[in-house]
């Protein structure tokens, strides 16, 4: 119906047919020609050809009505697509345990706001299961976690490396007898712990101790199953709890030790009550992603986002 629309609002703004034609450079009979075959097709004419200048008909009014709304709109989605190219509009969603949505994902939005502060930014908080449920149904764009999403559903991009570290009420007397192995608060945020010279504590010295852990299916429970097993003991548990970030304010009030994440522990408030200790073996390091969803149209707010932490 809109085929010729260039032609027909020419037409009308010049009022004569051989301005529009010489404006349009085409001949004056093509550009009839053309006007004529809709006129058929929608079977009323839209100029009335016994004035002059031309005038519209009845319906030729409404007919560029139409037109210019259409015009309207396709300004309206050009305008858009600009916006979304230079990202001054848009949305971006972003899943998160409340460790990872506390911890790691604060400086990262503050950069991105920094560089795009007209997209908008949606962060849900959750765990794995839900988080991929959510990714799986397009509810998120993308997901840090530190658990395996199937590699045949999901892309990732590499956020950073977490270890695993030990954390134990000091009030405990084993720390008394491991206090050579233990991380001060100076080494804890410089990261001087991860040198290669700095000693790993035995995990088997900590067997008799009662331990908070995760709940099963956690990533760092079993990560903490794994080196206790490794180690020669199954932990003593006195809580299985679901998030990580409340298992540590737990050990931090003396009622056992726990796993947790240098990520964590680096970032949320120290406490002078805790001894750290480096854990050995492979289970005590672990690699954290971005995932996102494969064969899904990466929208440019996605693409930077990406960017951004991939040049970190």
């Amino acid at each position: 119906m809109f085929r010729f629309n260039e032609y027909v609002y020419e037409v009308y703004k010049e009022r004569s047919f051989s301005k529009a034609a010489h404006n349009l450079h085409i001949s004056q009979p093509s550009l009839s020609a053309k006007i004529i075959k809709l006129e058929n097709e929608l079977g009323l004419p839209i100029f009335d050809r016994s004035t002059s200048p031309l005038r519209l008909t009845e319906f030729g009014e409404f007919y560029i009505e139409a037109v210019e709304e259409q015009m309207k709109l396709e300004a309206q989605v050009k305008n858009y697509l600009g916006d979304l190219h230079s990202l001054k509009t848009g949305q971006l969603s972003i899943g998160a345990s409340n460790v990872f949505a506390a911890c790691a994902l604060p400086p990262i939005i503050t950069a991105f706001r920094s560089a795009f502060p007209n997209v908008n930014i949606r962060l849900t908080e959750g765990n794995t299961e839900g988080l991929e449920q959510m990714l799986s149904a397009n509810e998120l764009d993308l997901v840090i976690d530190n658990n395996r999403y199937d590699a045949a559903l999901y892309a990732k991009e590499l956020y950073g490396v977490e270890h695993i570290l030990l954390a134990v009420p000091r009030g405990f007397d084993v720390c008394k007898a491991t206090e050579a192995y233990q991380i001060s608060e100076k080494a804890l945020k410089s990261r001087a712990y991860l040198k290669k010279n700095f000693p790993a504590a035995p995990l088997s010295l900590f067997k008799d101790i009662p331990f908070v852990m995760l709940t099963q299916g956690n990533d760092t429970r079993l990560r903490g199953d794994r080196l206790c097993r490794d180690a020669g003991f199954r932990p003593k548990i006195v809580f299985d709890l679901n998030q990580q970030a409340t298992a540590y304010m737990v050990a931090s009030t003396g009622i056992g030790a726990t796993f947790v994440s240098d990520a964590v522990a680096e970032k949320l408030p120290a406490h002078e009550n805790l001894a750290y200790y480096k854990l050995a073996g492979e289970s005590a390091e672990r690699q954290v992603y971005f995932y996102y969803k494969k064969h899904k149209y990466k929208t440019r707010a996605m693409e930077e986002f990406i960017r951004l932490i991939t040049r970190k």
